[in-house]
């Protein structure tokens, strides 16, 4: 017995038709994650059959996967990041060309059958998945037809779900020239499409090119960041950073955070002062200067943060935790920032605060104030602050100070 046949993989239990019902997104993405766990651990030693647990998982994400709510994102998420992990396991493995075109073949059905485009990566990369310049070819006079039929179709709304496959497949075996001529006939410029003739472009040496069809690729609703993306890349390959920056480096910053989006420029522009990066991007969010505060935090440069704090909302409990690092080794920063928060509390900024998210800005405050024996003036100010008006912010934050500040305000109705 084979040693492909004789090994039992947990997963297909957990991913038989119809096992997931409509609340159960988060069980999913779990069991996603141990079976890419388990397809791993066996790439280590033995990759062919490795790809064949990949296969075989790929073919029972849409059928498990049915029934459930996807509408959050979180279960999509977890499938593109579950193929991202896959694909590389079987365009790597040292499958025969049988094996292989027997995979291709259950991974085709697999897409046809797929009724949401959760495998929409796997045609993405099908050239690659193919493993060989023949495979590709095979695919790619198979594909043609149909792709040029509907691209020339006068009748809108024709989707092709072979599209990228056959593009792909051209891409990988050079076929450059009429992959370009192919993509001439869609009539909508679709970034999705069109990137795989500006990476056509860019083999074939034409940077230049390559960057004005990436430009003309713009249009409604399609991804200008991933756009600008391609373009800076193209600019940086070619050793023009200067002009990479200029046009593109700023827009195409990406990241889950304000922190991220810095990092990400930086990254790409070593040879450029951070401190001038940051000054560029915060003009690019005119009126959300306080959410770079932690950006400025982390390069120490502390005028700079609470002066971006104070231009605009900054999340309280960011600021407090702020005053609370920094207590010892920069304590002005630190009592800046406590103060900072009491006013943003103040103006009813925050979520889900409570009152101890106001008495841990409010002791943090005096924890410096003292250290610097300025407690009489920081009490005073953050009285003036609290009593300034009588919102229903500085309400809740009075209520909250009444154990510490006793004698602040004057006001006993309960706030809601």
């Amino acid at each position: 017995m084979s040693t492909r046949s004789a090994h039992k993989w947990i997963f297909p239990a957990r991913f038989r038709a119809g096992t997931y019902g409509w609340k159960s997104s988060r069980l999913a993405c779990q069991r996603l994650r141990e079976a890419v766990s388990e397809i791993k651990k066996v790439a280590k030693k033995e990759p062919d059959l490795a790809a064949e647990g990949a296969v075989r998982l790929i073919e029972k994400l849409w059928p498990a996967l049915e029934h459930v709510d996807s509408s959050s994102g979180a279960l999509g998420s977890a499938v593109n990041k579950t193929l991202d992990q896959l694909l590389p396991v079987i365009i790597n493995a040292p499958a025969d060309a049988n094996t292989r075109q027997k995979w291709l073949e259950r991974l085709w059905h697999a897409i046809e059958d797929d009724g949401v485009d959760y495998l929409g990566p796997v045609g993405d990369r099908w050239g690659e998945v193919c493993g060989s310049v023949e495979a590709a070819n095979q695919w790619a006079e198979e594909l043609m037809p149909t792709l040029r039929s509907y691209w020339t179709n006068p009748n809108p709304g024709n989707y092709f779900h072979g599209a990228t496959a056959c593009l792909s497949c051209l891409l990988m075996t050079g076929r450059h020239e009429e992959m370009l001529d192919l993509l001439a006939l869609d009539r909508i410029p679709f970034w999705h499409y069109r990137r795989y003739g500006v990476e056509a472009l860019l083999a074939m040496g034409k940077k230049s090119e390559a960057l004005q069809y990436a430009e003309a690729s713009r249009g409604l609703n399609q991804p200008d960041s991933e756009i600008d993306h391609a373009c800076e890349e193209i600019l940086i390959s070619s050793g023009l950073h200067g002009e990479a920056y200029r046009r593109y480096g700023l827009r195409a910053a990406q990241g889950n955070s304000y922190l991220a989006r810095f990092r990400s420029v930086a990254k790409r522009y070593p040879m450029k002062d951070a401190s001038a990066i940051l000054t560029d991007l915060i003009a690019t969010t005119p009126g959300e200067e306080g959410k770079w505060f932690a950006t400025a935090k982390e390069l120490e440069l502390y005028d700079l943060a609470l002066d971006l704090a104070n231009r605009s909302p900054c999340d309280p409990k960011t600021l407090t935790r702020a005053a609370r690092y920094y207590l010892d080794s920069s304590p002005e920063f630190a009592l800046g920032s406590a103060l900072t928060a009491l006013r943003w509390l103040s103006e009813g900024w925050g979520y889900e605060v409570t009152h101890v998210d106001v008495m841990e800005a409010y002791d943090r405050a005096m924890d410096v104030a003292t250290r610097l024996n300025r407690a009489d003036v920081v009490t005073e100010q953050i009285r003036q602050l609290v009593e300034a008006n009588d919102n229903g912010a500085r309400q809740f934050v009075r209520q909250a100070l009444r154990s510490r500040m006793p004698d602040c305000g004057n006001d006993n109705s309960p706030v809601t």
